[in-house]
């Protein structure tokens, strides 16, 4: 499947477009994303639902954007109008906002999550395109290093308003929040010129290589046939499976005796925490990513079974935020790798969205069971049992992605 290049694509896109793809990382932070663990604080605290409903409300996002993600993916890698989609799922995601407070009944809220899932499925592989059809291969590891800190930067000062709003207004604000943000990022994406976007290699491969693939399994054939992608797709399952619910639940476990103010604002710290973490850790991460891949991600990985354990030795608030260090560590280094091994293992193939949108879904698959599994868990045991529960599987994943996933770096030329 991967079709080398004797030399990668150097490219000198303009200063506003790069400008315009820095500030769309940034407010995209939010978007993206959706409510995430302030629609737990919401649903428990304001509409008093049951830990098994919130599980499943939380679930549904991700649900959808599991079935969106590969076509949203295959449609990246065909459209040439990935700036007008992007900027029609950010509306999207600003209107399921709205109405989520302004009707909150079981099946706007279930409803106004689905449609947030969708439309979140479209950013991954669109803005991994965009980013590659403006710098190309040669620049896209400290490209993508800086994609990912705005977007860290972001979500700090998502969190930072969110918090305040939270606690000093009302939880609703924060949905209004997250319009406003979409909003923005859709002005950011205007912002970007066409001309400088390269649509064949955005891709994943120049013209010559694609008519050098002709005779080459395309499609579904290619990325199923190549066993690399299949082991890291487990490995991404089975982390985030054991990752997506550990805020939400932690979440939910400080909101117990606290006033729905107070919880939004220690999510808030929660989240500002890891997410200043993973501002330098992505700048690393890509300066370094160049000299091999897998011992990194090796590193993002191992974090996480320590962080499930370390939840369940304390109850103290300080002590809880204070260990969102570690997400922030290995979402930091995920959030960079994920994308360039993607790249590394399709080079040439002209599939590069394609599969970041079947990654993307086993991603969201892992997320979206995550939450429906750790409430149901919790309705029957304990938080305790379920942060060692999911622990467990991240031993899991570690031991996929050591044994059956390889270096891709030496892959490149």
């Amino acid at each position: 499947m991967v079709n080398v290049s004797p030399e990668p694509t150097t490219r000198q896109p303009s200063k506003t477009s790069l400008r315009a793809l820095d500030t769309a990382n940034f407010f995209l932070a939010d978007v993206r994303d959706g409510l995430g663990p302030y629609l737990a604080i919401y649903l428990l605290t304001t509409l008093h639902w049951q830990a098994q409903d919130i599980g499943i409300a939380m679930s549904v996002m991700g649900i959808a954007t599991v079935i969106a993600q590969t076509p949203a993916g295959a449609l990246v890698d065909r459209t040439r109008r990935k700036r007008v989609y992007s900027i029609i799922a950010s509306l999207l995601i600003a209107l399921a906002a709205v109405i989520t407070i302004t009707v909150p009944t079981y099946p706007v809220i279930m409803g106004g999550q689905a449609i947030m899932g969708v439309a979140a499925a479209w950013f991954a592989p669109a803005v991994a395109a965009i980013t590659l059809g403006l710098v190309g291969p040669k620049a896209l590891d400290r490209r993508v290093g800086r994609n990912e800190t705005f977007n860290h930067a972001g979500n700090v000062f998502a969190a930072l308003l969110a918090g305040l709003l939270g606690y000093y207004v009302s939880t609703k604000g924060i949905f209004l929040l997250l319009a406003a943000m979409s909003i923005l990022s859709s002005l950011s994406v205007w912002r970007i010129q066409e001309k400088d976007i390269d649509h064949q290699l955005a891709r994943g491969c120049t013209e010559e290589e694609e008519q050098a693939n002709d005779d080459k399994p395309s499609g579904w054939r290619a990325v199923l046939g190549n066993r690399s992608i299949l082991f890291f797709a487990l490995a991404c399952i089975l982390f985030h499976f054991a990752n997506a619910a550990m805020l939400p639940l932690l979440g939910q476990r400080l909101a117990q005796g606290i006033n729905a103010g107070a919880s939004s604002a220690y999510m808030s710290a929660c989240i500002i925490v890891a997410q200043l973490v993973m501002i330098p850790v992505s700048y690393l991460t890509g300066k370094l990513a160049p000299k091999g891949r897998k011992r990194l991600l090796l590193i993002g990985f191992a974090v996480l079974p320590i962080r499930g354990l370390l939840y369940t030795l304390t109850s103290d608030p300080i002590l809880l935020v204070a260990i969102q260090i570690l997400d922030g560590v290995g979402a930091g280094i995920f959030g960079v790798l994920s994308i360039l091994i993607v790249s590394d293992l399709t080079r040439g193939s002209g599939l590069f969205n394609t599969t970041q949108g079947a990654i993307s879904t086993a991603v969201g698959l892992g997320a979206s069971l995550s939450n429906a599994f750790a409430g149901a868990l919790l309705q029957r045991t304990s938080y305790h049992f379920a942060f060692l529960t999911l622990a467990a599987l991240a031993v899991v994943a570690l031991g996929v992605l050591w044994f059956f996933v390889p270096e891709t770096s030496a892959q490149k030329t």
